[in-house]
């Protein structure tokens, strides 16, 4: 994981912008705490904070064509690139890292090489042959990306908010799956349109294999795990981590058979003591054969750290800051045991309707629109806490599940085979697909999101907290003090307040959602139950009568 700066449609003489870029990019060290480089010109500034996953010698940004002439920076990992490398033929590679091929596939084929990517990943290009500028943001978001407009019209590209925080008027989420030519216009052009987004084409064409489901699973985990650095897996003891640790450390199993090495993997875990997630993720480490690691927190910890998350996660969202404080806490403790790279379980629930309330889905269409729609937001959500949780301590995060490869393949299954009924809970596909794999009591437990399976006495404590932070009168004057996104609760009243202190410009909280949810519901489900619509709640344990510890 790295951070990236860039600055381009200068005003300023080029040595203010330096400055400027300069700083924004001391910010974002913590995601690149390895090595620093910029580029800069009377056109064009790039700059890259390093964490070095692969090609620790010659991998260093920003990376040049032969005749320096092409510039790039990237965030992220191109997981193809040794296909990519074979596919463009002869070209004088001056390094051996995944990036580099992005410079010969921009010389080769233009713009055009998008669609041919398999990773996770936001560049920029600079061709300093017709100064022009080319960014894009991977498929889903999994990688993030800011960019905005200071007061002189001048264009600047971040990896985290709090580059562009005090230094432009108008800062907006980079959409994902979209890119910026310059020559064709500053407006943000989609290039990934998947089929599979129209009901009808899936329900006409979608497949009914769930063979495939493992083997385009297991297909990019492995591919994940080409790595020159050590690496753990995030193991909750939920089915979506097992999964990924269980396909993990049969790969580990499979290398250490053919090098004659005895490689082992390690797997983390954290929870308040007693909690879900810690009994479940020992059952599972102790039945695939991970070295584990349990990691316990107190309540007392997680509200301390509450202030940390939400300037190194940028967000107020309740849901977010409830699940990043104790992966955020987990992180540092990977940190000092030497680990720069995790395997997480992040995207199944929106790929196969994993959250509790797809038990109210009225039908097939109005399931899978559900996970489009989750799919699309999820850079606003879980694919900001995987991230930046982990680079805040400088450790990359990697999410099989959302494999470009993998996703086509789980949004083209039927969507009738997702639906839950008395005979089949939520993911019972993905979970049939890994019988034998994991134990019964793990591969059919019932969901739980991560804030929950913490500890439930977790979210039950924010709320009293908050609530005693807060008082009647300031929420009551909710909309006065907030009137853009105003909170929904004390709760996120609480995180807002805390929130506009570290990012106190008009521009930032508009780069935050803030929506009425149940259980992690989109606004648009809410519609599935009627007594949705009284309820606020992002926990799992809102849905009565399906979580087996629904709150009373």
């Amino acid at each position: 994981m790295c951070g990236i700066v860039c600055s381009f449609l200068p005003v300023e003489n080029q040595s203010i912008i330096r400055t400027k870029v300069l700083e924004m990019a001391r910010r974002i060290r913590h995601r690149g705490p390895d090595s620093s480089g910029i580029y800069g010109s009377f056109k064009a500034h790039l700059a890259h904070e390093r964490l070095g996953i692969t090609d620790f010698e010659t991998g260093s940004q920003p990376l040049y064509s032969a005749d320096k002439s092409v510039i790039l920076i990237v965030n992220g990992e191109i997981y193809n690139y040794e296909q990519l490398r074979k596919e463009v033929g002869d070209y004088p590679y001056q390094s051996k890292s995944d990036s580099e091929v992005l410079i010969a596939l921009y010389l080769k084929y233009g713009i055009d090489f998008l669609d041919k990517l398999n990773g996770m990943y936001a560049f920029a290009i600079y061709d300093s042959r017709n100064d022009s500028f080319f960014i894009a943001r991977d498929h889903l978001g999994i990688i993030p990306l800011y960019h905005g407009y200071d007061s002189k019209g001048q264009y600047f590209l971040a990896s985290e908010l709090k580059s562009l925080e005090g230094f432009c008027d108008l800062i907006n989420q980079f959409p994902p799956g979209h890119y910026i030519h310059s020559l064709q216009g500053m407006d943000p052009i989609q290039y990934y349109k998947p089929g599979w987004e129209n009901f009808e084409s899936v329900e006409e064409k979608g497949t009914t294999d769930i063979n495939l489901i493992r083997q385009s699973l297991e297909k990019a985990v492995r591919q994940q795990m080409v790595l020159d650095v050590p690496f753990a897996v995030l193991l909750s003891g939920g089915l979506d981590s097992s999964i990924i640790a269980s396909i993990a450390k049969q790969e580990i199993n499979e290398r250490n058979l053919l090098t004659k090495k005895q490689s082992q993997l390690h797997s983390y875990a954290i929870g308040l003591a007693g909690a879900p997630d810690l009994l479940a993720a020992r059952k599972v480490a102790d039945y695939i054969g991970t070295i584990h690691h349990e990691v316990q927190f107190t309540l007392e910890e997680g509200i301390d750290a509450i202030r940390d998350v939400i300037y190194y996660l940028e967000t107020y969202d309740v849901t977010t800051v409830r699940a990043s404080t104790p992966m955020y806490l987990l992180a540092r403790v990977m940190k000092s045991m030497g680990i720069k790279a995790v395997l997480s379980g992040e995207g199944s629930d929106e790929l196969f309707g994993g959250y509790l309330y797809f038990h109210k889905a009225p039908s097939a269409r109005a399931f899978h629109e559900e996970t489009v729609r989750k799919l699309k937001k999820l850079h606003l959500y879980d694919c900001l806490r995987a991230n930046k949780s982990l680079a805040a301590w400088g450790i990359e995060g990697r999410v099989p599940f959302l494999d470009i490869d993998f996703v086509n393949t789980a949004m083209c299954i039927n969507p009738e085979l997702k639906l839950i009924d008395k005979d089949h809970m939520e993911k019972w596909i993905l979970r049939k697909a890994f019988e034998g794999s994991l134990p019964d009591e793990i591969l059919w437990r019932q969901k739980e999101q991560f804030s929950d399976g913490v500890g439930y006495s977790w979210i039950s404590t924010l709320k009293q907290y908050t609530e005693q932070e807060i008082n009647d009168h300031s929420f009551k004057n909710a909309a006065t003090r907030f009137p853009i996104h105003t909170p929904l609760s004390k709760e996120e009243f609480f995180y807002r307040r805390i929130f506009e202190e570290l990012f106190p410009s008009g521009a930032a909280v508009t780069t935050v959602p803030s929506v009425k949810s149940v259980a992690c519901s989109t606004p648009e489900a809410l519609a599935w139950d009627i007594a949705f619509q009284t309820m606020n709640d992002p926990s799992g344990r809102a849905i009565r009568q399906v979580h087996n510890e629904a709150f009373k």
